[in-house]
C-alpha cells in the first residue's frame, strides 16, 4: 500500500508541459517510426502493440525524471534568452539614429571593457560583476525605450484641454440641480485633478530616467578608463556594481508605479468619452 501511495504521489506531481516536451523529442519520434516500419515489414500488429506499451511507459517515466526536467528547463531558458535578445535587437531598430548610436557605443564599451579585463588582468574568465555589464546594457536599452516613449507622451498631452475640462466639471458640480448629477461631476473633478497631478509625475519620471541613463553611460565610461590601469583582478571587486544595480531597480519600480497611474487615468477618460484628453488624439 505504501508503494501505491508513493506512486500516486509521483503521478500527482506530474507536469503536462514536460510530457509535451517528451513527446516532441526526436528519440520518441524515430522510435515510433521504427516500430511502424517493423510492423509494415513483418505485416504484423505485434510491433504496434509493443510500440503502444513502450510509449505508455515512456510518457510515464521520462517526463518525471529529474535529469530530463533539468534538461527541459535549461533548453527553455536558452530559448527565452534568445527570444529576449532578438526582441531587443528589433526594438533597437525602431530607435532614432541618435538613440541607436548611443546604444551601439555603449555596447562597444561593454565589449571593450570585458576584452581589456582579460588582456590586462591575464585572466581567461570574467568576474561576476563584469558579466553583469551585459544586463546593465540591456537595462540601458529598456530604459531608453521608456524614456523616448514617455517624452513623446508628454509632447502629445494637451494640458489646456484638461484644465478646461476641470473648469467645466467644477462649474457643473456647483450648478447641479440634483444630488446624482452633482456626485457625477464631483467624481469627474477629482479624476481630472488626478490627471493633472499625473502630468507632473510623468515629467518627474522622465527626468529620473534621463538621469539613470546618464548614470549608466558614466559608469561604463569610468570602467573603460579604469580597466587599462588595472593591476590585479582583485581591484575590480572594490568597484560598486551593486549600487548601480540597486539604482536601476528602484528606477524601474517607480516607472511601474507611474505606468499604472497613467494607464488607469487614460482608461477612465476613454471610458468616459473624453477622447480629446488621450495622448493618441492630441
Amino acid at each position: 500500500m505504501a508503494d501505491i501511495a508513493k506512486y500516486q504521489q509521483s503521478l500527482d506531481k506530474f507536469n503536462s508541459s514536460y510530457m509535451k516536451e517528451a513527446l516532441k523529442e526526436p528519440v520518441n519520434f524515430w522510435g515510433l517510426a521504427g516500430f511502424a516500419v517493423a510492423a509494415a515489414f513483418t505485416a504484423s500488429v505485434i510491433p504496434l502493440f509493443v510500440a503502444l506499451l513502450v510509449e505508455f511507459a515512456y510518457v510515464l517515466i521520462v517526463p518525471n525524471l529529474p535529469i530530463y526536467r533539468q534538461l527541459v528547463q535549461t533548453r527553455e531558458r536558452k530559448r527565452l534568452k534568445a527570444l529576449n535578445q532578438s526582441q531587443r535587437e528589433q526594438l533597437i531598430k525602431t530607435f532614432s539614429p541618435r538613440e541607436r548610436e548611443a546604444v551601439e557605443y555603449l555596447r562597444w564599451q561593454k565589449n571593450k571593457i570585458q576584452e581589456n579585463y582579460k588582456k590586462f588582468a591575464g585572466s581567461r574568465d570574467l568576474p561576476t560583476n563584469l558579466l553583469s555589464l551585459d544586463r546593465r546594457w540591456e537595462d540601458f536599452v529598456d530604459l531608453l525605450d521608456i524614456y523616448r516613449r514617455r517624452k513623446q507622451h508628454l509632447k502629445s498631452i494637451n494640458r489646456q484641454a484638461v484644465h478646461n475640462q476641470l473648469s467645466q466639471a467644477f462649474r457643473a458640480a456647483e450648478g447641479a440641480e440634483d444630488e446624482r448629477t452633482k456626485r457625477i461631476q464631483q467624481t469627474n473633478v477629482e479624476i481630472l485633478k488626478r490627471r493633472l497631478a499625473s502630468f507632473d509625475e510623468l515629467e518627474r519620471s522622465v527626468k529620473l530616467v534621463e538621469g539613470q541613463l546618464q548614470s549608466i553611460e558614466n559608469f561604463f565610461g569610468y570602467l573603460n578608463d579604469e580597466i587599462v590601469t588595472i593591476s590585479t583582478p582583485e581591484k575590480f571587486s572594490l568597484l560598486d556594481f551593486e549600487q548601480l544595480s540597486d539604482s536601476i531597480a528602484m528606477t524601474k519600480q517607480m516607472l511601474d508605479a507611474t505606468s499604472d497611474s497613467v494607464g488607469a487615468l487614460d482608461a477612465y477618460n476613454r471610458e468616459m468619452g473624453n477622447y480629446e484628453l488621450l495622448p493618441e488624439n492630441n
